[in-house]
């Protein structure tokens, strides 16, 4: 049953005969005040296990390469925070394990040349999918190789411009408009690869870490205690020890830049964490405004080459029910031509010729207008997690193949990559991107648009939109408005 969140913020009162004030009175400017006395202040390495995390930001160097001389690039833009584009969630395990070292390792050494301390954020999905306990162990293990310590494992998976938030330690989905359910009762418990049965984040650490972490090991900090008493989060901040997991009640933007000044101060005092975040935490641990929706002027001035096609490329690999209302809303709305790439004949002996004379068709059409090129509807999986996994890389193999082959022929007017995997797929592999600018986003708190720095589509808009935000509009929205530019 759905409830609202004063219902659930009412619960949590009676079951724990407490207050909660509505909300804290903390500015980003305070954070940012915070920060600048911080001595120990470090730039955040934002391990993104794919694109979407950078919705939540703006004016931030996002790599997808992690070669000295891109590093040396990201550092050398002075920013507060470097993304760093893992796409691990698409990975097995092993594989995620490895990029997750390759990448800490490389930041540490070229931060060691450069004199400059980094902390290693671990940005993942806000509805629990991903890689855990293995991503952040890994950052934990390389800051320790290198004589660190590593007290406490901060876990805020909350992302209240997309309906996610924690209260008395439990995580929901929803809206405010609609009602909130716990998130293991949503469809994204159901993960063919990441499914999971508890909502209670320290129940789902037990869970996750097969027991390894009792839940009762699990530092708590609730809503109550955030919103009014920053010293005392502090000090249970500086409790953690040993790579301690600790979970925080965040509903509003305030929670977190309160979270972050509690952070700031037991950093001061020495303390070291990992984190394992959803989208906006990094906004409000550096102290950035939120940035303002970017408006059709706004995406033409971040256009830096003119377009050669009178289309725009909007690339749907995504299979969540939020994708598919939002692609079914565009087509009913949009003159777009319909390119769907069929994923069993993309799995089929005929591979090689379907890509072939399916990039010609998406050629030929973005002169006439926009294009939508999707995987069809049909989810194929596997007998096993690894299948899905597998069956997943060659279907997003393929779309990114067509892309890519586009990309040499054409330069379309935009770029818009729906789904967590196939946005990083397509700036990485389709449009060769190693560098880029996060610009900003397309709606509030969600929708990044990227100014790419290199590559074949360097100075095309490109859309970052990941598979489950937004309303059934939101692609209809950003479609007009990239088409307008």
């Amino acid at each position: 049953m759905k409830k609202s969140l004063r219902e659930l913020i009412q619960a949590f009162e009676q079951e724990h005969q407490t207050t909660v004030p509505e909300n804290t009175d903390v500015s980003a400017q305070q954070v940012r005040g915070a920060a600048d006395g911080n001595q120990h202040e470090p730039v955040f390495i934002v391990l993104d296990d794919d694109p979407t995390g950078t919705q939540s930001v703006a004016n931030l160097p996002v790599l997808t390469r992690w070669e000295e001389e891109d590093l040396q690039w990201a550092f050398e833009q002075n920013a507060p925070a470097i993304y760093v584009m893992t796409n691990s969630r698409s990975l097995a395990a092993d594989d995620a394990e490895k990029i997750n070292k390759d990448v800490a390792e490389a930041a540490l050494k070229v931060a060691a040349k450069k004199g400059i301390n980094v902390s290693f954020v671990s940005r993942s999905d806000s509805t629990l999918r991903g890689h855990f306990p293995l991503e952040p162990e890994v950052l934990a293990d390389s800051v320790e190789k290198q004589n660190g310590r590593v007290d406490g494992v901060i876990v805020v998976p909350a992302f209240g411009d997309a309906g996610r938030i924690t209260v008395g330690g439990v995580h929901y989905a929803g809206s405010e408009r609609d009602g909130f359910i716990p998130v293991g009762e949503s469809e994204f418990a159901r993960d063919a690869t990441f499914g999971y049965q508890h909502s209670d984040l320290a129940e789902w650490v037990e869970e996750k870490t097969l027991g390894n972490t009792a839940k009762d090991q699990v530092i708590r900090i609730p809503l109550d205690a955030l919103r009014q008493d920053l010293a005392q989060v502090t000090s249970q901040l500086l409790e953690a020890q040993d790579r301690q997991p600790i979970i925080v009640d965040i509903v509003t933007e305030e929670d977190l830049r309160q979270l972050s000044l509690a952070i700031i101060g037991a950093e001061a005092q020495g303390a070291h964490f990992i984190y394992r975040v959803g989208p906006p935490f990094m906004r409000a641990r550096i102290g950035q405004e939120i940035p303002a929706p970017l408006d059709e002027q706004a995406v033409a001035q971040a256009r830096t080459t003119p377009a050669e096609t009178k289309g725009g490329l909007i690339v749907v690999g995504s299979h969540v029910p939020t994708t598919t209302r939002q692609l079914e809303a565009l087509l009913a709305e949009d003159s777009a031509q319909v390119v769907e790439l069929d994923v069993r004949t993309v799995l089929s002996e005929k591979r090689e010729t379907y890509l072939k004379a399916t990039a010609e068709n998406v050629i030929a059409q973005l002169a006439q207008g926009n294009v939508v090129l999707h995987t069809s509807r049909e989810l194929v999986t596997g007998n096993t997690a690894d299948e899905s996994l597998a069956i997943a890389r060659q279907v997003s193999s393929a779309l990114i193949a067509v892309v890519n082959a586009v990309a040499h022929s054409v330069k379309p007017k935009f770029v818009i990559a729906k789904g967590g995997i196939t946005s990083s797929d397509v700036a990485s592999r389709g449009l060769e991107m190693t560098r880029a600018t996060v610009i900003g986003p397309m709606q509030p708190g969600i929708i990044s648009l990227w100014q790419l720095a290199d590559g074949p589509a360097a100075g095309v808009p490109y859309i970052v939109f990941a598979g489950n935000v937004g309303d059934d509009q939101s692609l209809v929205h950003v479609t007009k408005t990239l088409s307008h530019a």
